[in-house]
């Protein structure tokens, strides 16, 4: 880490983690393409946007970032992490998106190494897992690039209603791997 801003989030590099704001809807809205959500069944209503919205704003527990240039002036994309229950265990979800015109620059690898160290510092939960889907080969690489561990492949819903294949990736949040 280069260092912390409290009110701007943890920075990686060249690229700083900004807690979401109000004024963050217009990136749900961009990132709501049928090439952006392909992988995770397609784009949004508007209503479905705010209310995902709404849910990012008000998080007890995790954190969700909009990914910025360190100066703040340019937006990558966003990246979070939240409580789920998987396999009878409380852990840490990761999940990311990168504006198309700023993909394959390794932002979202640098971004996910961040995210790790936000969800180790909230301290309450061991594991971070993510969960692409396994023809997913970006955001598979993003995760092995980042430092997480292959566990395997499980039938995971996102969005509700919708089951894809994903890979299981995981990393210790004790142990730092």
């Amino acid at each position: 880490m280069d260092g912390v801003d409290e009110r701007a989030g943890r920075c990686a590099g060249r690229l700083r983690l900004v807690p979401w704001a109000e004024g963050d809807l217009w990136l749900l809205r961009r990132t709501n393409s049928a090439e952006m959500t392909a992988h995770l069944g397609g784009p949004e209503t508007e209503e479905q946007l705010a209310a995902r919205h709404l849910r990012y704003t008000g998080l007890r527990t995790g954190r969700k970032y909009r990914v910025t240039s360190a100066d703040g002036t340019e937006t990558f994309g966003s990246i979070g992490f939240w409580r789920r229950t998987w396999q009878d265990a409380e852990v840490w979800e990761t999940g990311w998106a990168v504006l198309p015109e700023f993909q394959g620059r390794g932002l979202a690898v640098r971004a996910a190494r961040a995210v790790r160290e936000e969800a180790r510092a909230e301290g309450a939960l061991r594991y971070l897992h993510a969960f692409p889907g396994v023809d997913h080969a970006a955001s598979n690489a993003v995760c092995r690039g980042a430092g997480f561990t292959l566990l395997g492949q499980a039938d995971f819903e996102y969005p509700k209603g919708h089951w894809i294949r994903s890979n299981d990736w995981r990393v210790d949040l004790e142990r730092g791997d």
